[in-house]
């Protein structure tokens, strides 16, 4: 990370849990590789270092006795000399300081010396705090600074909610007295952003130590809402921390290492998430305000559109050379339609070694998109060599690289990612593949797959078989599809609707003869079921087949009443058997009318699949 970031834990009234959040927050960030400075602000009852995880190495002063030696000497002292080191914490390269209240023998007298409205009137008591912070950052160069503030409205609580701090959380328990008391305080900080400051300092709000109990009459739900509507939280707000019933509170356990699995513990994890969201600096933080900005498109917590563009861009200069935080941003671009700054910002991720599938296979859709069909081919090449991806990912990849005219579609086949799919994935993805010749050129090999490897998955077996049957006659391979559909010891009255159709459509392709009786089976069928089909595909096929055994008035009825269900349709695809692909609604309207030249006799007419036959085949 880069920068310091500054944190004040509020509250108007004492008792809410206002320390006990503070500590959690800072043991955790510095759990997660986070540099966090502790600083307790709350003079009049210090108590940070009384926890144990924040016990410093060496005895150090603290706050009160920076700012009483400044007012003595006139001279902004060396900060590191108040600031303690905290062993013993922080993964990853994480670290804790704390720099205290003060001495705890001299600490009431020295804060006596102290007149903080003449420091700040007559001894530039402003600049002196600037110039802590700026050491804070200089020195050990701590990514988070947690401020532990005074309660009330207090001649410190200025520095400590609007000039230090980048957000402030303001923990209440959700009562008239707390409302009342806050809303003065909120206000001033809202202030900040205006002249001459012009300082904007996010604000995160926590109802604390509400009791867990079922609201019943809503009278949680209805202070949460004054609340609301009073302080002005915009978004999800506020996070509610429940109180939370353990002795081991007498002992200032730290729920976030102590006990990880607890309600208290998960509550105080919303909250790091809340504070590292507004911290365009922190990686986590970044990636999760990218989630949140998707997520709530026009209504981020305190953020307007400007704003919240603006930090995106922030983000983008923070994290230029972090792969993933660049791809979620490209996401994020993407679905806003701004697509050039989508392809710019995936392919700088991908160039920053973020390369999980899902990466090339984005820049594919934005590179076809684009009109750079060679590069959009190359990157779904890419998406096919991995073998870690999802079954629907490797279908958008196929279906990309098919649309785009892949040289050698077989050889899709045989790539890592299809060819690590489990059988029902494959069997999934080639009932998939019905829209062109070259979808059908993928779909037979994975189907003979999977009835290879099928055993004694009778369910799959005879369904991959069916499947394959269906792409050997969209091929014009006829003769091969109709064993797919009968056995030769079936008789026609223990075929089902589906493969005594297929079956005889095959015959009729493999002997350029129509053979009636799996078409009489068909009808059969369907005058016998108490609920026919309806679909456009299935009246199709039943005016084909009323048509093949005589009964031409009932072929008309069912031809019309396909036309009638593809206008319901609208403009959706559906699967034709006179070509045996799924093709677009005014191809198979087209269909349908060169069915009614057939059935009214003007003209003779094939099937498409076997007319295509010839060119498909051809050398």
């Amino acid at each position: 990370m880069n920068g310091m970031y500054v944190t004040t834990f509020y509250s108007f009234k004492g008792g809410v849990g206002r320390t006990m959040a503070l500590v959690n927050t800072a043991v955790t960030l510095a759990q997660r590789g986070r540099r966090v400075l502790v600083v307790d602000f709350d003079v009049e009852a210090p108590g940070l270092d009384t926890f144990d995880v924040l016990q410093p190495q060496d005895v150090v002063p603290g706050i009160v006795d920076f700012v009483a030696d400044y007012v003595t000497s006139g001279v902004a002292p060396d900060a590191t000399k108040y600031i303690g080191d905290c062993p013993n914490i922080g993964d990853q390269g994480g670290k804790l300081w704390i720099m205290p209240s003060g001495r705890i023998d001299t600490h009431a007298a020295t804060l006596g010396r102290i007149d903080w409205m003449d420091l700040y009137e007559r001894l530039d008591g402003y600049l002196l705090f600037e110039d802590l912070k700026a050491q804070w950052s200089k020195t050990i160069q701590p990514d988070y600074v947690l401020i532990d503030s005074r309660t009330g409205h207090t001649d410190s609580s200025g520095i400590c909610t609007r000039q230090l701090p980048d957000s402030v959380v303001i923990l209440f328990f959700p009562n008239a007295q707390n409302l009342r008391g806050l809303t003065q305080i909120v206000r001033a900080i809202r202030a900040e952003a205006e002249e001459p400051r012009r300082k904007a300092i996010a604000l995160h709000f926590v109802a604390s130590m509400v009791p867990y109990l079922d609201d019943e009459d809503q009278i949680l739900e209805d202070r949460i809402k004054e609340f609301r509507e009073e302080l002005g939280i915009r978004g999800r707000g506020p996070i509610v921390v429940h109180r939370y019933e353990a002795l081991s509170l007498l002992n200032q356990a730290v729920f976030s290492t102590d006990r990880p699995r607890s309600r208290l513990a998960k509550e105080y994890d919303q909250l790091v998430l809340e504070i590292s969201s507004r911290n365009w600096n922190d990686r986590d933080g970044a990636l999760e305000y990218i989630r949140r900005a998707e997520r709530y498109k026009r209504r981020m917590d305190d953020d307007p559109l400007h704003t919240r563009d603006e930090r995106l861009k922030k983000i983008e200069r923070a994290h230029r050379r972090d792969g993933e935080v660049l791809f979620r941003l490209g996401e994020f671009r993407e679905r806003e339609r701004q697509d050039e700054s989508a392809l710019q910002l995936i392919s700088n991720a991908i160039h920053h070694g973020y390369t999980p599938p899902e990466a090339f296979l984005k820049r594919s859709r934005l590179r076809e998109d684009s009109d750079e069909p060679t590069n959009a081919i190359e990157d779904g090449w890419c998406v096919l060599e991995s073998t870690d991806i999802s079954p629907t990912m490797v279908r958008e990849a196929v279906r990309r690289l098919l649309r785009l005219g892949v040289q050698e579609p077989e050889a899709i086949v045989e790539s890592n990612a299809v060819a690590s799919l489990d059988p029902d994935d494959k069997l999934w993805l080639a009932e998939d593949l019905n829209r062109s010749h070259d979808d059908l050129l993928i779909a037979v090999p994975l189907c003979e797959q999977v009835v290879a490897s099928s055993g004694r998955q009778l369910d799959i077996h005879e369904e991959a078989r069916s499947q394959l049957g269906l792409s050997y006659i969209g091929l014009g391979r006829c003769a091969e599809a109709a064993p797919c559909f009968r056995d030769v010891q079936n008789d026609f009255a223990k075929m089902d609707i589906e493969d005594a159709f297929n079956y005889g459509m095959a015959l009729w392709g493999a002997e350029r003869c129509i053979d009636p009786k799996p078409f009489e089976r068909v009808i059969e069928i369907d005058q016998s079921s108490e609920e026919p089909g309806e679909s456009a595909n299935y009246l199709q096929c039943m005016a084909v087949s009323y048509w093949i055994v005589g009964e031409i008035e009932n072929a008309l009825i069912n031809l019309n009443r396909a036309q009638q269900a593809m206008t319901a349709l609208g403009e959706r695809s559906e699967f034709s058997c006179w070509r045996y692909l799924r093709v677009s609604a005014s191809v198979f309207r087209k269909d349908l009318d060169e069915i009614r030249v057939m059935i009214e006799g003007h003209a003779e007419a094939t099937p498409r699949f076997m007319v295509d036959e010839i060119s498909q085949n051809a050398p």
